[in-house]
């Protein structure tokens, strides 16, 4: 198009030029050897134009003839390059798709066609046929190859390391890793690695200091570099915090900035102001992040963070927290906890049973349990929340890849992912609570709940908490098989008497105890568990 536009500038001058010769005519007159020659000024501007396009003509014709061989060696050496490069492109389709026969023949075809040291993708392709047919040790001496050309190191490196994980040789992966986030912080798969790498290890310093180079390098999003600096900053002031408090509330503090709805880095700088004796300012940071989002973690911090405390004054600070989010689960089963600590039943007992209509789960129900041992220490009606909370939907936990923890982690344990753990009702439990298809209703629960019976002082008290021990004797109570009706028109005789009452939570233990070596020997009977 440039080409062009001069090419009719140039036309447009000439014809100017011309036009301008020809409104003001003049002659020429020249004297050479003696001889006058004389002519028209239009005829001697043409003829001075029309030699130099002779010579340029001339002179082009001269240096085509000259160049001519140069150019037919140009010629056929690009057309081979060219077949190179087709055959190159079919191989590395092949092995994109599977086909090792066909990439290992565009290869070989292409080492021909090409010189590998003008083509670094001649070693790729035979390093990917090596792969596709299973001969890993020559694909790894082709990625060695690589990392000696400047050119071709991180390609190399990448190899290098996806063997490493697949042979399970972690500390080789994370050297590789290591060496090319070194040489180029920018490749997102290095410095990911590397990072997860350092986290694992405890390296917090230098993940931060990679964290910080991706991001100058624009390799990560500034919102997910924010993120993943507030859980590195948190996870650094964890570590810092028994024997650096000033240093781990610096760094939760920052993390809290970074990400407000981080929890843990909340409750990591209440607990460090809480150790400088900070006490309002501790509160007023898990009072904001309560308000944003309850958590039962921030909850206890806030309740059990000043020592001395009485459990009535923990009960003032349950409830100062409810006040700021009323009708809200955690909130009540946090006032309900604080007053059973106080021993205020009734008002555990009211909360409990509010936190339930809310949302029915196990803590509700394991917290009824408790408030009936302390207050009643009737172990039957103890059992009927049991009862409940095993049918009840889970609470929710720190989960990360499947793993459940009873507490926030800055990386899975399975993975080595950062940021990994989220607050929410674990997979297995979510499952079973759609098995078992039924929603618990705390008014349908408090219709069967029985009445209070005497509690003899001899009565152990149970472990009400060994949940799974419960569930066995519930599906094992399930499973009894029920009594046949007597038949038609034949009173059975134990009408007579009234039978005896029998709990709601199955009959006499299956264990008879210690036989009486005294008694008479009774007929043998068979247990059926099932």
């Amino acid at each position: 198009m440039v080409r062009l536009v001069i090419f009719a500038l140039l036309i447009l001058a000439l014809g100017y030029g011309f036009s301008w010769l020809a409104d003001r005519p003049g002659d020429l007159s020249l004297t050479w050897e003696g001889q006058l020659y004389e002519t028209r000024l239009i005829v001697a501007a043409s003829a001075l134009i029309a030699l130099i396009a002779a010579v340029m003509v001339l002179w082009w014709l001269l240096r085509t003839l000259w160049m001519s061989p140069n150019s037919v060696t140009r010629y056929f050496r690009a057309r081979k390059r060219d077949r190179g490069y087709q055959a190159l492109s079919t191989g590395l389709i092949a092995a994109g798709a599977g086909n090792a026969l066909m990439a290992r023949k565009m290869a070989a075809r292409s080492r021909g066609l090409i010189r590998a040291n003008q083509e670094p993708l001649i070693a790729l392709l035979e390093a990917q046929a090596a792969l596709i047919e299973g001969r890993h040790e020559e694909a790894r001496a082709k990625f060695e190859a690589m990392t000696n050309d400047p050119e071709t190191r991180e390609l190399g490196l990448r190899g290098l390391y996806l063997e490493a994980k697949r042979l399970g040789a972690n500390e080789a992966a994370r050297q590789f890793a290591e060496r090319a986030a070194d040489s180029a912080p920018y490749l997102p798969w290095a410095a990911q690695a590397t990072l997860e790498y350092r986290s694992q290890a405890g390296q917090w310093d230098d993940a931060l200091r990679l964290l910080e180079l991706q991001k100058a390098g624009r390799a990560i999003d500034k919102t997910e570099a924010d993120r993943l600096r507030a859980i590195l900053l948190t996870a650094r002031a964890t570590d810092k915090l028994e024997n650096d408090p000033a240093g781990a509330r610096d760094d939760a503090t920052h993390a809290l900035k970074l990400a407000p709805d981080l929890e843990p880095s909340a409750i990591i700088a209440a607990k460090a102001l809480f150790r400088e004796d900070k006490l309002r300012k501790a509160a007023s940071i898990l009072e904001q992040a309560w308000k944003s989002a309850p958590h039962p973690d921030i909850g206890r911090t806030y309740v059990r963070g000043r020592g001395g405390d009485t459990a009535a004054d923990r009960l003032k600070r349950a409830e100062r927290l409810e006040g700021m989010r009323p009708n809200n689960v955690e909130s009540l089963l946090l006032v309900a906890q604080a007053a059973l600590d106080a021993q205020d039943f009734a008002k555990a007992r009211a909360k409990a049973e509010a936190a339930a209509r809310i949302q029915p789960r196990e803590a509700a129900f394991l917290l009824l349990a408790d408030i009936e041992e302390a207050e009643t220490g009737d172990q039957g009606r103890v059992r009927h929340w049991l009862a409940q909370a095993l049918r009840a939907p889970r609470d929710p936990a720190w989960v990360a890849d499947g793993f459940v923890s009873d507490k926030w982690l800055p990386l899975s344990p399975v993975t080595g992912r950062l940021d990994a753990f989220v607050w929410k009702v674990p997979f297995d439990h979510v499952e079973n609570a759609g098995d078992q298809g039924m929603a618990i209703s705390i008014d349908s629960a408090l219709k069967t709940l029985p009445p209070v019976r005497e509690v003899r002082s001899e009565s152990p008290v149970s472990d009400h908490r060994i949940i799974e021990l419960e569930r066995a004797a519930t599906i094992a109570e399930a499973a009894r098989p029920s009594p046949k009706p007597p038949a038609p028109g034949k009173q059975p005789a134990e009408t007579a008497t009234s039978p005896e009452p029998r709990p709601f939570f199955g009959g006499l233990p299956d264990d008879p105890g210690v036989r009486n070596p005294v008694a008479k020997p009774e007929s043998k009977t068979r247990l059926r568990l099932f």
